[in-house]
């Protein structure tokens, strides 16, 4: 089975505009890595459009696209949040915020009508926005005797692995990373040279998954 290890997300912001009947929708598509900087962009959004009738917003973090999150900021449930969290999936994309801040014109346009607006003020910034594949690396520790070091050195140039640290004083540990979909071939070799030890790292979640959706 093939790994995925890429991803596709945006590295600057992007803006957008959709008008219908007398309504502004202004779109704003802000690159972000936590779901505490998603929620900073959006109180900055809410800050600088004070006077706007609703600050609508969705967000998707990490390169599973586990943790999402939309809000409708007072139009009627499911009418702008899901729109926009739909449009960022209709994307395939991670690691973003996208706001879409209303101004009422005065005429109201109806569960399918504001459905429409904000599906298409996200998409007008999504589209404006510069696309980016990231690829997703791992990375591994080894540990070893000093004599296994050209033997260790070795299998890190032959996969193309990075240095990421590396500890002589004493043993030797050595850190590498490595693109995630061929990590499991240096690790099956790193297994088979006899002294090789891999330090398996503990798992910690910082961050747990926000898998609801806030209307």
């Amino acid at each position: 089975m093939e790994i995925e290890d890429t991803y596709l997300t945006i590295d600057k912001p992007s803006e957008g505009l959709y008008k219908e009947k007398m309504s502004k929708f202004f779109s704003f598509a802000e690159p972000c890595r936590t779901v505490e900087e998603a929620m900073e962009i959006v109180n900055l959004y809410r800050k600088e459009y004070y006077d706007a009738r609703h600050v609508c917003w969705a967000y998707m973090i990490g390169p599973d696209r586990l943790t999402f999150r939309s809000n409708d900021d007072g139009e009627p449930s499911g009418t702008a949040g899901k729109p926009i969290l739909g449009q960022i999936n209709s994307f395939n994309l991670t690691n973003l915020c996208v706001i879409v801040i209303r101004y009422f014109g005065g005429i109201k346009l109806g569960t399918s009508g504001l459905i429409e607006a904000y599906r298409t003020a996200a998409a007008e910034a999504l589209s404006a926005a510069e696309i980016q594949e990231k690829i997703l690396e791992e990375e591994l520790t080894v540990h070893f005797e000093y004599p296994l070091m050209g033997e260790a050195m070795r299998i890190v140039k032959e996969e193309n692995a990075t240095v990421v640290k590396q500890d002589f004083y004493d043993d030797c540990l050595l850190t590498v990373s490595l693109r995630k979909a061929a990590m499991p071939k240096m690790r099956a070799r790193f297994e088979g040279v006899y002294g090789i030890d891999i330090v398996e790292k503990k798992e910690e979640t910082l961050i747990s998954p926000e898998m609801q959706e806030e209307e």
